[in-house]
């Protein structure tokens, strides 16, 4: 992080030092738990697994590799946590923007509120279905931490196990052995 400017308070007895913290640092912890490259969407797309629920759909991936935004300029802060992150998409498809919008903010708030579900370093990226924009708040927030609750099960077993599974790279490989 980066060092936190301390006022004085123009030095009035009583008054304790205030700690100004600046948009950018805020940002950054607020946002912390969010992909942000495409790259690592297409990433958890191409190697990791697809589930879907009433309400949305959902793709997750182990973090294998540094995250792309680790190789990012000296003077930023690099990304290599090591937990989870979320990214949310809402096509066209479900609507015009205030109706996107509305069903990124409300499921923004589904993941804030359930992220402690989540194992350590692994990327789920979730897609809603339009039915979100009419469904209760509760009802979001239900198939939010059914999808990470999967993602922990999942995580939870052997890695030979799950890579095993029914994961898009492997159907995709399948495909390309089966037309030969």
């Amino acid at each position: 992080m980066t060092e936190r400017a301390i006022s004085d308070s123009s030095n009035k007895p009583g008054l304790s030092p205030s700690i100004s913290v600046s948009p950018k640092e805020l940002s950054e912890e607020k946002f912390a738990w969010r992909l942000h490259k495409h790259a690592d969407y297409q990433r958890v797309y191409r190697t990791g697994r697809r589930q879907s629920l009433p309400l949305l759909t959902y793709f997750f991936s182990m973090q294998t590799e540094a995250p792309a935004a680790a190789a990012t300029a000296p003077t930023e802060i690099p990304d290599s946590r090591i937990g989870p992150r979320i990214g949310l998409t809402t096509g066209r498809v479900l609507g015009k923007a205030v109706e996107r919008n509305r069903i990124k903010r409300r499921m923004r708030e589904a993941v804030r509120r359930n992220l402690g579900l989540l194992p350590g370093p692994v990327d789920v990226v979730l897609h809603p279905r339009r039915s979100v924009l009419d469904a209760e708040f509760a009802a979001i927030e239900r198939d939010v931490a059914r999808a990470f609750q999967a993602v922990q099960r999942a995580m939870a077993r052997p890695a030979t196990e799950v890579a095993g599974q029914n994961t898009v790279a492997k159907r995709n490989q399948d495909a390309g052995a089966a037309g030969k």
